[in-house]
């Protein structure tokens, strides 16, 4: 595991881009990037799409999510490749036949149809308080998961029914990339910003692997790499 540690927000952000434009970088035959939606992100996409954009030599990148939260009805796409679309994808003009769609119907495809196109070069995470990446939260997934689909209690109904404007659209269940999955990936980025952060990540880094912070399994990836700004990295022990 090496760990980046960076003054701020915006650094962080342009450390995260650059890291991800030298996976895009790497070779000249397909590239895939699974990519996180949320607002860590927000900052490092702004740099991303002025990088990428009209670039044709990036047009061998392709990308995926690696979650989504259908709409109940099933009449518009899911919230997370709808983030990734206004986050990313259409500012930065990613055609259609580089982005692939995971969703409720094709989930159970999704790890094969990643092995055929060569596996993922590298997955951009974010992590939740409560240990959380992807959709794999405490007691929802175990560590021999692909991608799975996971089913909403009514605790897991409320915490996601602020994604929706209308509660009536919040689904039953929603899709994930389980931690085998996220664990075939060839490189796995892993970034944290801001004070509430700063608990777990002391946990993510300092402690032990634990069924309690689904992250923790990480550290077992023989290329991750943190990035971290100083509010989020101000409880780790920096001698160690």
């Amino acid at each position: 595991m090496k760990v980046i540690l960076t003054k701020d927000y915006d650094e962080l952000s342009k450390v995260a881009a650059q890291m991800l434009l030298g996976e895009m970088f790497q070779r000249h035959e397909r590239v895939n990037l699974a990519i996180t939606a949320g607002t860590t992100p927000i900052g490092m996409y702004e740099k991303l799409v002025a990088e990428v954009r009209d670039k044709d030599y990036f047009d061998n990148v392709h990308y995926y999510n690696f979650d989504e939260i259908p709409y109940k009805s099933g009449r518009r796409e899911g919230v997370t490749i709808g983030d990734l679309r206004e986050l990313y994808f259409t500012p930065a003009a990613i055609s259609d036949e580089q982005i692939h769609v995971l969703d409720g119907e094709n989930y159970e495809d999704q790890d094969r149809r990643i092995a055929e196109a060569g596996g993922l070069d590298a997955i951009l995470l974010g992590i939740g308080a409560d240990g959380h990446y992807c959709g794999n939260l405490p007691s929802t997934t175990s560590f021999n998961d692909f991608t799975t689909k996971v089913d909403c209690d009514d605790a897991m109904k409320e915490r996601i029914a602020p994604h929706f404007e209308d509660r009536a659209e919040t689904p039953d269940f929603y899709v994930t990339m389980g931690p085998r999955s996220v664990m075939n990936a060839r490189h796995l980025i892993l970034f944290a910003s801001g004070e509430k952060k700063a608990k777990i990540m002391k946990a993510f880094i300092e402690g032990a692997i634990t069924d309690e912070i689904p992250a923790s399994i990480l550290k077992m990836h023989p290329h991750l790499t943190v990035i971290l700004d100083e509010a989020a990295a101000k409880l780790l022990d920096k001698e160690k």
